[in-house]
């Protein structure tokens, strides 16, 4: 009998009435807590849309307060060469070389890359080459050259400053046309090295053959 009365001691509807009760009250209090979260969050949004609004304002003073780059020793040549009166500019080309040449009224000085011809240029050839748009147009010592070359060798860079001086005199004189251009100093030399191909040892020299 003992027995027995224990058992229906451990099922007894008082427990189950009262567990319940405790999950309810347990669950009263987190609704009431999640609901004060949910209105913060609905009242934080607006702030965060109103904050982004000055940051292009912030941008564009930075892209205005940016310092311009500063400009190297030879573009300030360059550009006071330009600003020069009665400044005729060309470009010449010849092999790889690439000249900018500025010809103006003067006394025939030939100034090439900040120094003089006959120190740039020490082949009296390569001088006389510089001199022959000149003479050609007979106008020998009454224009002043100054060039700048890059890339290739003297003789490719003495052809490129030919060149550009040919295109900047008709520029001054367009009479001078006609004697340059019978004398193809306004004609671009095409002429460059052959690249060197795949199994020879240069464009065309072809490695050694031994029959036996």
């Amino acid at each position: 009998m003992a027995e027995t009365v224990k058992k229906e001691k451990v099922v007894t509807p008082a427990k189950a009435g009262a567990a319940a009760e405790k999950k309810a009250v347990a669950q009263k209090p987190a609704t009431e807590k999640k609901e004060p979260a949910a209105k913060a969050a609905v009242k934080a949004e607006p702030k965060l849309e109103s904050k982004p609004a000055p940051a292009p304002a912030k941008v564009m003073a930075d892209k205005k307060a940016a310092p311009a780059p500063a400009k190297s020793a030879s573009d300030k040549k360059t550009d006071a060469a330009t600003k020069s009166k009665n400044v005729a500019y060309a470009t010449g080309k010849r092999k790889n070389s690439v000249a900018r040449v500025y010809l103006a009224p003067g006394k025939g000085n030939f100034v090439i890359n900040n120094v003089e011809m006959s120190a740039y240029f020490k082949r009296p050839v390569l001088q006389m080459i510089l001199r022959q748009p000149c003479v050609v147009a007979k106008r020998d010592g009454q224009y002043d050259v100054r060039a700048f070359v890059v890339g290739g060798g003297l003789s490719g860079q003495a052809g490129a400053v030919k060149h550009g001086i040919s295109k900047a005199l008709i520029i001054i004189e367009p009479d001078a046309r006609k004697a340059l251009k019978d004398a193809g100093f306004l004609t671009r030399d095409s002429r460059v090295v052959e690249r060197k191909h795949y199994g020879t040892r240069k464009a065309r020299r072809a490695t050694q053959f031994r029959k036996r």
